[in-house]
């Protein structure tokens, strides 16, 4: 199959979203293991081409190359994921990805398909597996493990910045009297729990973690059962294992006890047929990640009781 035909009903793939279902596309790194990429990140998939490296790169790196009138970083997966490098494979191949507005591309040995799966049938990854934080999630394809990457913590490896709330807003949020007020974050990126994390804490906002919508949604309704203190607003990833953001939105819409929760979804996918889906499940806003002064901003509105 060829990459175009491969990719032309990425559309049709992306359509699962909002059913706790995703389009994975497959791909190998030198041995027979699996590793998925979810399809609606996925761009285009390339015949490794000419790449140009310059001294001072990143050891991970592979490259650059021009892209559609845009030069773009190749990340070597390979070499990422614990594995030999992939630059001299002659049938390597790229992956070009879009997400939390950025373009790279990622070397990989070859891709395989593209496959649906659906959120109960992704799990967190066992530390036994020997994964560790560059893999968020796994599942079972014709009775092979397949290891869905995380894409946050490899580009957090590479660039290694640290985005902060601009010392005007952190003032702002001083003033402001949410310090009793909590917030539930969703994400199962280790990466990304723990930027939010340090992004609330900068606003004066105590926050409580789940790793995937499940947790999350058993955690609501714990607390909508009076157990322990409540939250004033949920923020959650949407690309999850056994619940995603759009299924744990719909799950808070539907049950009175938590219908008045505010929720912002807050994910590396974007595009207009996901900001479509967010507002289909009722979701109060969406943010693309990661823009700390741009989320603060809408939790500390969303938060402020003189707004609501």
């Amino acid at each position: 199959m060829s990459t175009a035909t491969l990719l032309d009903s990425v559309e049709s793939h992306t359509r699962l979203a909002g059913h706790n279902r995703v389009a994975m596309l497959l791909f190998r790194l030198g041995d027979r293991q699996l590793f998925g990429i979810n399809v609606f990140k996925v761009r285009e998939v390339l015949r490794k081409p000419a790449m140009e490296k310059l001294p001072g790169m990143h050891a991970w790196l592979a490259g650059s190359f021009d892209y559609r009138g845009k030069t773009i970083p190749v990340i070597d997966l390979g070499i990422a994921m614990g594995y030999p490098p992939l630059s001299d494979l002659a049938t390597a191949h790229v992956v070009v990805t879009e997400f939390s507005r950025s373009m790279q591309g990622f070397l990989v040995a070859d891709f395989q398909r593209i496959v649906h799966c659906t959120g109960e049938s992704l799990e967190a990854p066992a530390a036994t597996l020997g994964f560790g934080n560059r893999v968020n999630a796994v599942s079972r394809i014709d009775g092979q493990l397949m290891a869905v990457v995380d894409v946050e913590h490899v580009l957090a490896s590479i660039e290694d910045t640290v985005a902060d709330v601009s010392p005007h807003l952190q003032q702002q949020a001083g003033q402001r009297n949410l310090r009793l007020r909590r917030i539930l974050v969703v994400d199962d990126s280790v990466v990304a729990r723990g930027r939010l994390i340090n992004l609330f804490k900068q606003v004066h906002i105590d926050c409580v973690m789940a790793q995937d919508g499940q947790e999350a949604l058993e955690w609501l309704t714990n607390m909508a059962q009076g157990d322990g203190e409540g939250v004033a607003l949920v923020v959650s990833d949407i690309e999850m294992p056994r619940l995603d953001g759009y299924a744990l939105t719909r799950a808070i819409r539907e049950t009175p006890a938590l219908r008045s929760l505010k929720v912002v979804l807050h994910s590396s996918l974007s595009g207009i047929f996901n900001e479509a889906l967010v507002r289909e499940v009722g979701a109060d806003r969406f943010i693309a990640k990661f823009q700390p002064d741009l989320l603060a901003m809408t939790v500390l509105e969303l938060m402020d009781p003189s707004t609501n």
